[in-house]
């Protein structure tokens, strides 16, 4: 097939692109590279540049390369920034993406795959999080991706639009030891403790020590980029071989067990070989002391299962990055 992968220069679009490519896939990657990295782009991805609030470009490309399927990672992600400026994750997560779902109706594309979020559920009542538990999200973030789920269910049930969404809560881990996590600034948990022991941070502050789990630390679910690629191109999959009045393809993706802060921490130290201080600070507002989504769904109907569960595996991939480029790619390759 012939795949547009929107954020394809991304951290986790760039893996979709490389594992598209391996399964025999053309692929064209659509990105601003505001966040993305020229460098992360497979070398042999088509790699045009452009806004997806430019409809214009977005019907060229859609029209002049037949596309069979897109798969959409383009978003902003940051929970504490979108509590910051709402209105800028509403046009980028949400208009944006109803630009494109527009433009593919337009060009007659009807197979769509969506990286989507599991902070669409909030605070939920139960962990494992399953897929038919309410959806509530407590930020923007998760609301931007709520309301793009909620177009994508009306364009099935109207235009006849297949699709699929992938909920999941943290990507981890690096591709390869050359293609990793590069976010500015910082704030996932493994990076941000890998900068500790590089020396490029003083130290980690562990938020909450009190919450009802086994260490007293909020405990939450890690996934490695490559199960998280590969969970992805089985949805395609899916969509393809599924006739057109089958079941809703949403997923939840996670290893199936969760993972608390300071386990996170002590395995660092121990693939570092660094001390790694950690200061001990109040609850953030908001935090609930256990994230773990169900994956028994997608293991189930898509025989999909994590390769690497196991954090000091998802820790030592990231480290390998981290320890070799520890200023991400070289920013002047993007322009």
């Amino acid at each position: 097939m012939r795949v547009l992968v929107t954020g394809g220069a991304g951290y986790i679009g760039s893996v979709v692109a490389e594992e598209l490519l391996q399964a025999g896939h053309q692929v064209v990657i659509f990105d601003n590279l505001s966040r993305g990295h020229r460098q992360a782009v497979p070398k042999n991805a088509e790699l045009v540049v452009g806004d997806l609030a430019d409809r214009a470009a977005l019907d060229h490309l859609l029209r002049s390369h037949e596309l069979d399927a897109v798969m959409h990672f383009a978003a902003l992600i940051e929970a504490g920034e979108s509590m910051k400026a709402p209105e800028t994750f509403f046009r980028n997560n949400t208009a944006n993406a109803l630009n494109l779902l527009e433009a593919m109706l337009a060009a007659g594309v009807k197979r769509f795959v969506f990286s989507s979020t599991a902070a669409l559920y909030g605070n939920p009542d139960r962990t494992p999080i399953e897929e038919d538990d309410p959806l509530r999200p407590t930020n923007a973030y998760g609301e931007s991706k709520l309301l793009v789920e909620r177009m994508l269910a009306w364009f099935h049930q109207i235009h006849g639009l297949r699709y699929a969404s992938l909920r999941y809560f943290n990507a981890a881990g690096a591709f390869r030891p050359d293609q990793g996590e590069a976010h500015q600034p910082e704030t996932h948990l493994i990076p941000r403790i890998l900068e500790v022991a590089l020396g490029r941070a003083p130290h980690i502050n562990i938020f909450g020590t009190d919450y009802p789990t086994p260490d007293g630390t909020c405990v939450r679910d890690y996934i490695h980029v490559s199960d998280l690629a590969r969970a992805h191109l089985l949805a395609l999959n899916a969509l393809v071989k599924a006739p057109e009045n089958s079941r809703l393809l949403i997923y939840n993706l996670g290893n199936g067990q969760g993972f608390s802060v300071r386990q996170v921490v002590e395995v660092a130290r121990k693939v570092t070989g660094h001390p790694v201080p950690a200061i001990e600070s109040p609850r953030r507002p908001g935090d609930p002391a256990v994230l773990i989504a169900s994956s028994d769904k997608i293991r189930r109907e898509l025989g999909w299962l994590p390769r690497f569960p196991d954090l000091e595996t998802i820790v030592e991939s990231a480290w390998q990055w981290h320890r070799t480029h520890p200023d991400g790619y070289p920013k002047s390759l993007n322009h």
